[in-house]
């Protein structure tokens, strides 16, 4: 079998890596004092945003039938 001497559509990819770049990407930045302050408030505000959803939505998950149902009874007597 013979092997065909025209370029092939999408041969550049194969033969992509002698074509690589030598230009090395510049240094990322750091972040600044204030950028890091920012990051550091908005997370303590989501960490207090789920305690205090928490704190404030464990009494509603407790199932104590017996207060319910002394207040119930209660109610239904004083009539």
């Amino acid at each position: 079998m013979r092997r065909r001497s025209e370029s092939v559509p999408f041969a550049f990819v194969a033969e992509a890596e002698r074509f690589r770049s030598n230009v090395t990407p510049p240094p990322r930045q750091r972040p600044s004092p204030r950028q890091i302050l920012g990051r550091s408030l908005t997370a303590l505000a989501v960490v207090a945003a789920f305690a205090g959803s928490l704190l404030l939505g464990l009494p509603a998950l407790q199932t104590d039938q017996t207060a319910t149902h002394t207040h119930h009874t209660a109610t239904v007597r004083s009539r």
